[in-house]
């Protein structure tokens, strides 16, 4: 299918498909517009692209009630090929392609939703959901309470977003802290191909509207999946145990401080990592577990930092845990500026792994020359 013009910024939508490196085993595809599409691996090592087709194919095939729709989700496979080739096992009802209206077909996903369906709804880029904020506030996030619970909106909405490389500012939305202000919806973010597969299964068997955000950065992530496999969607994961300070993440902002933490190693701190994944509503039990332990809090995020994820989680870490603390919380967030196009600049709106490290060296190295 030929690319079409963005409703946001008028530019191909279709440019940021390039930016997902090709991996070596292809396939031709013929058609009117014959081009080089990955086949998912039958098994062994996945990309997380094909983690979450896995997933989208199962729940599909197990329960006719699923189905999908979006812009360019059938035939042409998705924007990063999530629903690649599943047109041709469920047909063209069950993966619909829709007009280039977010509004439109979000507000039919929600509608398929009341009525005993369970739709994912695709956002070609997140960005372009903000289109559909009316539905998704309005609707999915309300009606099974103002309707007194006679419906219920089963529906998932999901897709690439956060900063890619060099999308700019209209394609590198970062919308975490915009949707979790709508009471009424879950927010779940994945960052392997392990919980990518298990949260997505999960939320499409969940009876809750949940945003499930996927980075645009990540879908070529390698690893291995369970199958048949779910995972609690409001559970945080703890991905290192330590003792010195506690380092919350999610999403891409993982990568980045696992890449810190190798650094610190190096220098005798021990960090505690969590990736929240619960973006709405944060396991407190695990990070309290963790913040009693460790007395330090460090929260990593691609967010904005004003009204961002971090600034609600550090605001609960403050209710809740303040007698706990041996040190403010400390945030290390996205700059409030429009993310730039250029590489350098927008390098420089993000949190990178440097930043971490010295944030962590900060807290433990006072804490110790008190001690």
């Amino acid at each position: 299918m030929q690319g079409r013009s963005c409703g946001l910024c008028g530019q191909t939508r279709f440019a940021e498909a390039r930016l997902v490196a090709a991996p070596k085993t292809r396939r031709h595809v013929s058609g009117r517009n014959s081009r080089c599409i990955t086949r998912a691996a039958a098994s062994g090592p996945k990309l997380m692209w094909e983690a979450l087709r896995e997933a989208v194919d199962e729940e599909m095939e197990k329960d006719p009630t699923v189905c999908v729709m979006g812009e360019d989700v059938g035939h042409y496979g998705g924007s990063y090929k999530v629903t690649y080739d599943l047109y041709k096992k469920y047909g063209d009802l069950r993966l619909l392609d829709t007009p280039i209206c977010e509004n439109g077909f979000m507000g039919m996903g929600i509608g398929a939703a009341m009525t005993g369906l369970r739709p994912i709804v695709e956002g070609m880029n997140m960005g372009f959901l903000l289109l559909a904020y009316n539905q998704i506030s309005n609707n999915a996030g309300m009606l099974h309470y103002t309707s007194g619970g006679q419906f219920k909106v089963p529906i998932v909405v999901r897709g690439p977003g956060g900063v890619g490389r060099q999308l700019g500012a209209e394609h590198s939305q970062r919308l975490e802290s915009y949707f979790q202000s709508i009471p009424g919806v879950q927010l779940v973010a994945c960052s392997t191909v392990a919980n990518a597969k298990a949260l997505l299964k999960s939320a499409i068997r969940s009876d809750n509207p949940i945003i499930f955000f996927e980075h645009v950065l990540l879908y070529n992530v390698k690893g291995e999946t369970n199958d048949n496999y779910y995972q609690d969607l409001e559970r945080a994961e703890v991905v290192r145990q330590g003792k010195d300070v506690t380092i919350l993440c999610y999403s891409r902002m993982r990568y980045v401080v696992l890449q810190a933490v190798q650094e610190l190693e190096k220098q005798g701190i021990d960090p505690e990592v969590i990736d929240l994944i619960s973006l709405k509503p944060f396991d407190m039990h695990t990070i309290s577990a963790s913040v009693k332990k460790t007395r330090r809090v460090i929260i990593v995020e691609e967010c904005m930092k004003t009204g961002g994820i971090g600034a609600s989680l550090s605001a609960q870490i403050n209710e809740a845990l303040f007698d706990d603390l041996d040190h403010q919380v400390v945030r290390l967030s996205s700059q409030d500026v429009p993310t730039a196009y250029a590489y350098e600049l927008e390098a420089a709106t993000i949190v990178q792994p440097e930043q971490v490290v010295e944030a962590a060296q900060k807290i433990v190295q006072k804490q110790m020359a008190y001690a």
